[in-house]
């Protein structure tokens, strides 16, 4: 008979455990520090964002509380403040995003082995079950996918909910432990509202490992109340759990509301095929655990549904794996808590709800397969409860298990390194997936690969037509390559598929504007801010157009409201500059020139306008004649000397800073240059300027 350990030995031990959990994680996931965001999403909740990039402000916050958070996909206003968080802390760093993921991942793992320590008793078996969360193969989407930092932290408050469950179940059931439950379930529903489903998790914990149901408790730990002193132990443990299941309804409402009319929407699957989908899908997550290969970030819904040779199949086994966990509760109760624990969990994204296209997602298995391993590993020391070698036959059979799993997951996490590894990787797992087709060519095209995006964003509308994102893909190549009548052709297929295609709006206008069709372009541009009003690119470019046909005033508030949601774009400053300075506001103008050279000071428009302003303004306290060469003469330099407009600004500087030979001569060059261009108002303008230099005067707005 082996001693037992002391308290001080078995407090060692568990602290070796939770170092040995933490090295894990980071053996697996620490890599990802070194990796890039990626093209699926972590634009729209990242580096795309402008109200996260900004980092941890005031109006930021109550934008995350007042939506929910970047997209309208979800309603998640802590996850979008930990990622503003970390921008004021790392800025677009994607390693730093990768660490704080990784480090709130070795946070659960951790907190998971302690809960289950407490609550069951099992130091090795608590052990094995976080050891297998933390390093599954399944958990890589949901640790090295910033956006999916729901995941992870709200995995963080999961377990932080069940440390204070069981100090109110175990310790003192008071009202202020009870808060804490309350409080630590709230903040994961602001982050995934996938949690509301821990209530039934926490019945579940009642019925094992906490023994709150009678008959293997005479005591259920509940103290009756009067006008509850007739209802049975079970009814009082749910009337319990009220105030956490109206939390959880909130969240729902609170879902519900951010997504507006998204929603209710069906979407193109009947509820017939999302059905099948969501059997076949809880079969595949089982395969997936046991041997999981082949795992991409996008599985696509199966073209028509899946045959019911899959279906029915599907159904038989979880029929009768649910009728044996029934049958063996009495003597296993385990079997119960963990599966019920998995199939229940999974209910919120097993597919009944369409979202997104995708038939399944590793990252749905974060939570819930935490059940299955708690049934399979306390199934295994039950069924090897009489063997004399047990102990070496576990640790035999765990070992290996736990090192195959390491070196899988290990090699899924480098698939994530950048976009054009993740995508290539998906198709190589599935067939017939637009998405990583459509994807993989964005992120050929952001390199500049034309020729091989061109090649995988036709292939996506070859598997899907009706793919408005790969229209809008297209539609940008097209007209990079100058091929503009290809790019309207799809940026309209996209609006006929998606009419509230913000995006695809915006640029669409933006090609019809440099063909000269104003006002088509400036419907394009308002319809884009109709469909997203927070669109910063449409509000510029809609500036651009009113600031084109003179509507000063107009342009002036547009650009304004471009600011507003994206305070670091220079263009927009610019843009704000020339308005202003047209309207004689040559204060205001230089206070936004001077800003766009801050965020952007290789501008050659900025350094230009900059100059013309310091140069020529109409106020002589607004004039710096000496900082108006400084950069004239740079952005000339820049441009190649050459250029009519530039040499026409230089040439300002020099009269102004009383340099008025190098102003005749710069004059006259840029004269010669602008007739040859044919730039006849530009050349009538430096002749009237030329006489005022050949005079020793220098010419400023307004003068005569």
């Amino acid at each position: 008979m082996k001693p037992r350990l002391t308290h001080s030995s078995d407090r060692w031990l568990v602290f070796g455990v939770c170092l040995f959990l933490a090295a894990i994680v980071w053996l697996v996931f620490g890599q990802a520090v070194h990796y890039e965001f990626v093209n699926f999403d972590d634009n729209a909740y990242v580096y795309e964002n402008s109200a996260v990039t900004a980092g941890l402000t005031f109006e930021g916050v109550v934008a995350a509380l007042h939506s929910g958070g970047p997209n309208t996909w979800d309603w998640v206003p802590l996850t979008a403040i930990s990622h503003m968080a970390d921008c004021q802390w790392f800025g677009l760093n994607a390693g730093g995003h990768h660490l704080t993921n990784i480090l709130l991942h070795a946070a659960t793992a951790i907190l998971l082995f302690l809960v289950l320590r407490r609550m069951t008793g099992a130091i090795w078996r608590s052990a094995f079950v976080a050891a297998v969360f933390a390093v599954h193969p399944l958990r890589v989407e949901s640790v090295v996918w910033v956006t999916e930092r729901k995941d992870v932290l709200s995995g963080l408050f999961f377990m932080l909910t069940l440390w204070a469950y069981l100090g109110y179940v175990r310790k003192s059931r008071s009202f202020l432990r009870y808060l804490a439950v309350m409080l630590f379930f709230a903040l994961g529903l602001l982050s995934k509202p996938m949690l509301v489903t821990l209530p039934v998790v926490l019945l579940l914990l009642d019925y094992w490992p906490l023994n709150r149901f009678p008959p293997r408790s005479p005591d259920s730990g509940v103290e009756p109340v009067p006008w509850l002193k007739n209802f049975s132990v079970p009814a009082r443990l749910v009337v319990e759990k009220i105030p956490l299941l109206m939390l959880a309804a909130a969240s729902g409402f609170l879902t519900v509301a951010a997504l507006g009319h998204n929603a209710w929407s069906v979407g193109e699957y009947s509820l017939a095929m999302r059905m099948g989908n969501a059997l076949v899908s809880y079969v595949a997550y089982l395969w997936l655990m046991l041997y999981p290969a082949r795992l991409a970030v996008f599985y696509p819904y199966p073209a028509g549904g899946w045959p019911l040779g899959d279906v029915i199949p599907a159904f038989v086994l979880l029929a009768a794996i649910s009728l044996g966990v029934f049958l063996g509760r009495r003597t296993r109760p385990y079997l119960l808590t963990g599966w019920l624990w998995y199939s229940g969990m999974m209910v919120p994204v097993i597919g009944l709800f369409e979202a997104g296209g995708q038939a399944r997602a590793d990252r749905f298995t974060y939570l819930p397969q935490i059940g299955l391993y708690l049934l399979l590993t306390w199934a295994a020391a039950d069924g090897c409860a009489r063997w004399r070698h047990r102990r070496a036959v576990l640790g035999g059979v765990a070992a290996p298990l736990l090192l195959a799993l390491i070196l899988c997951a290990r090699a899924q996490t480098a698939n994530w390194q950048n976009s054009e590894s993740l995508w290539t990787h998906a198709l190589a797992c599935t067939s017939g997936n637009a998405p990583a087709e459509n994807n993989l060519g964005e992120a050929l095209l952001r390199q500049g690969r034309d020729a091989e995006a061109m090649v995988h964003l036709q292939q996506a509308l070859q598997i899907n037509p009706r793919y408005a994102q790969a229209h809008y893909n297209l539609g940008n190549l097209s007209h990079r390559l100058g091929r503009d009548d290809e790019a309207m052709v799809h940026f309209r297929a996209a609006l006929q598929i998606n009419p509230r295609y913000s995006e695809a709006h915006d640029n669409l206008g933006c090609v019809l504007f440099s063909h000269g069709q104003v006002d088509e372009a400036m419907v394009h541009f308002q319809q884009a801010l109709q469909s997203d009003p927070r669109n910063a690119d449409a509000h510029y470019n809609l500036s651009c157009a009113l600031l084109f046909m003179g509507r000063l005033d107009e342009a002036v508030v547009e650009a304004q409201r471009a600011l507003q949601i994206n305070p670091g774009n220079a263009n927009s400053h610019v843009n704000l500059g020339n308005a202003l300075l047209q309207m004689g506001r040559d204060d205001e103008a230089i206070v936004h020139y001077h800003r766009a050279l801050q965020i952007n000071p290789s501008s050659l428009e900025v350094q230009n306008n900059l100059a013309w302003v310091l140069a020529t303004a109409s106020s002589a306290g607004l004039r710096d004649g000496r900082q108006a060469v400084d950069l004239a003469e740079r952005a000339n330099q820049t441009a190649g000397g050459e250029n009519p407009i530039f040499l026409h600004t230089l040439a300002a500087a020099y009269a102004e800073a009383g340099r008025f030979d190098d102003a005749v001569r710069t004059a006259q060059r840029a004269m010669v240059l602008a007739q040859t261009a044919g730039q006849s108002g530009l050349a009538g303008r430096l002749n009237d300027e030329l006489k005022l230099y050949a005079a020793n005067r220098p010419f400023h707005q307004g003068s005569k």
